[in-house]
């Protein structure tokens, strides 16, 4: 049986509770995607995948069903920490071509800079493949302007969480997923 996803939808959710998976479970309700049981995998989205909306992804979907996705998640118990959750997204032009996901967790980060960095490793993974020259070190910024240049690279996205560690110590969760299709 092939299992190869045609769409994908990006969600994201942030939950606090007194218990650390408790905040987890109110983040995936936040996200919408409690319901279902989820299998993490890791890092390709597919050849001729299509991105599509959250709320349409969902309505193909059924509770109990068992989903696949790429998820960010992090938590703290920690007053005033900022913390983040990203996956970032690297489409190939040829759409017969997998792009990568990543999945990216942060403290202290902005949700552009967490943000920024998945999509970058994304595309680093990606640009790897293709044959498309750069300097690894080079900014984010720098390195788009390659791929743009390149062509190989039709689109680079994010979905980032981020929050700030509840005043009272009570856990923060925050979660990114890209979620599959089959």
């Amino acid at each position: 049986m092939e299992m190869v996803s045609r769409k994908v939808f990006l969600t994201k959710g942030v939950g606090k509770d007194k218990e650390k998976l408790t905040s987890f479970e109110r983040a995936l309700r936040n996200a919408g995607i409690a319901q279902f049981n989820i299998v993490s995998i890791s890092s390709i989205f597919p050849p001729k995948c299509k991105l599509i909306s959250k709320d349409a992804g969902l309505s193909q979907l059924t509770p109990g069903q068992i989903i696949y996705a790429v998820i960010s998640r992090n938590s703290t118990n920690e007053p005033h920490r900022l913390i983040t959750a990203s996956v970032g997204i690297a489409i190939p032009k040829d759409k017969n071509q997998y792009g990568y996901l990543s999945a990216h967790e942060g403290f202290g980060e902005t949700d552009d800079k967490a943000g920024d960095y998945a999509e970058d490793l994304a595309a680093t993974m990606l640009a790897t493949i293709l044959g498309v020259e750069f300097d690894p070190d080079s900014s984010y910024d720098e390195k788009k302007e390659i791929w743009k240049v390149s062509e190989s690279i039709v689109k680079t996205t994010n979905i980032t969480q981020s929050a700030i560690g509840d005043k009272n110590g009570l856990w923060t969760s925050v979660i990114a997923a890209a979620v599959f299709i089959l």
